[in-house]
């Protein structure tokens, strides 16, 4: 369908809960821009507020595979956590060391409106959880506490201004 501008913080878009996708709402649209921005942008994955959408849906591709995820959520984890560096297209320029679940189960449906579980670990199991929480309207800075927001934040207006 179309290439869509990607939103960058701190737009409000990018920390408001999306709307649940209704049973009957047709999101194919919606889904085709996704894969292709992230496609042209050279995403992992990209949620519907990263266009400016305030919709629970997201897309993801993983080892050659794509996932379509409409109204996912996070039925269960591990409790340990790992961190690792990751970055966000909506903060270009920066990336930052986030502790994420080791393994997740997400419950979803997926384009053709099925219902779906994705088992995943490792990265794959980080990017599921950095789209979904784009999606509760969480950014993966707001785990940082205040000293450490002020200067990612330092860093990223300053990669911001390259980026323009």
């Amino acid at each position: 369908m179309a290439v869509r501008d990607i939103v960058v913080y701190p737009d409000d878009v990018l920390t408001t809960p999306t709307e649940e996708v209704g049973p009957e709402e047709d999101v194919s649209d919606l889904i085709q821009d996704l894969l292709d921005t992230m496609e042209a942008a050279d995403g992992v994955g990209l949620a519907a507020p990263q266009i400016g959408v305030s919709k629970r849906v997201a897309v993801l591709r993983h080892e050659g595979e794509t996932y379509i995820l409409v109204n996912p959520r996070i039925h269960s984890y591990t409790k340990d956590s790992v961190k690792d560096t990751e970055g966000c297209l909506s903060f270009p320029g920066v990336s930052l060391e986030v502790p994420r679940h080791s393994k997740v189960n997400v419950k979803t449906e997926d384009e053709n409106r099925d219902e779906k579980t994705i088992k995943a670990e490792g990265f794959f199991a980080r990017a599921l959880q950095h789209e979904i929480d784009h999606l509760d309207g969480t950014l993966f800075i707001d785990g940082l506490g205040e000293v450490r927001t002020r200067i990612f934040l330092r860093k990223y207006r300053k990669a911001l201004r390259k980026v323009r």
